[in-house]
């Protein structure tokens, strides 16, 4: 599937709740959700890999509840005071169970900021490992995700297509700039909604995701009609 376009009110009425936390394990019943962020001033070290099949996401801090405590100085927490674990607990946990054939790999749904007020649905991820890392300051969690190959299904849901196919992401740097020159509009019909990141050859006949020359803003009417065709 390509990437969607979506405002932060589109992103939580999909998902039907509101988006405060960046990490939300199976918040949309079979798969958990995960914001993300590659840009200059992101709040969190996350990093894409392998030519952008490949994500790792940084854990989450503590909340800010003190002035005087900056969570940027404390160990990520695996629980809350009481015992029970936080997010970074919970994906940690079915991290580690998948890796240990306990249970199976766990879906995640990755949604990127690219820019004020917009974001692009990156599609499925599977999370495949995690790990404690020391950054120089504290310990943070590392969560290793793959983006796998979906499809829209006939009820307009999205289901696996290949779990062993990896799928390449659209930079962000190349996101942004075809937002910009394409002026945030589909390029055939000039529509601003419901808006996809386009490969004009596609990725499975050859085409690249890594210039901004391959890649143009369609609206959903017009990215559907063409589908795999290269024009």
């Amino acid at each position: 599937m390509e990437p969607q376009v979506l405002s932060y009110l589109e992103m939580c009425s999909r998902e039907g709740v509101s988006l405060q936390q960046g990490m939300s394990f199976r918040l949309g019943g079979h798969y958990s959700v995960i914001l993300m962020s590659v840009r200059p001033n992101a709040p969190y070290r996350d990093v894409l890999t392998d030519d952008g099949t490949t994500l790792i996401y940084e854990g989450h801090d503590i909340p800010r509840t003190s002035p005087s405590v900056d969570p940027k100085s404390v160990d990520q927490p695996e629980r809350v005071s009481a015992g029970s674990l936080t997010q970074n607990g919970k994906f940690h946990k079915a991290a580690q169970e998948a890796k240990a054939d306990l249970r199976s790999l766990e879906l995640v749904r990755v949604y990127e900021k690219i820019r004020s007020g917009i974001w692009a649905d990156n599609g499925l991820f599977e999370l495949v490992d995690s790990w404690l890392e020391h950054d120089g300051r504290r310990n943070v969690f590392k969560f290793k995700l793959v983006a796998i190959e979906e499809e829209a299904s006939s009820g307009g849901s999205t289901v696996v297509r290949d779990r062993g196919q990896r799928r390449r992401l659209i930079p962000t740097p190349v996101k942004l700039d075809v937002w910009k020159r394409d002026g945030g509009k589909c390029v055939v019909c000039g529509a601003t909604d419901e808006l996809h990141f386009d490969h004009i050859i596609p990725y499975s006949r050859g085409g690249t995701s890594l210039a901004a020359s391959n890649i143009q803003l369609l609206c959903a009417r017009h990215n559907i009609a063409k589908r795999d065709n290269i024009e």
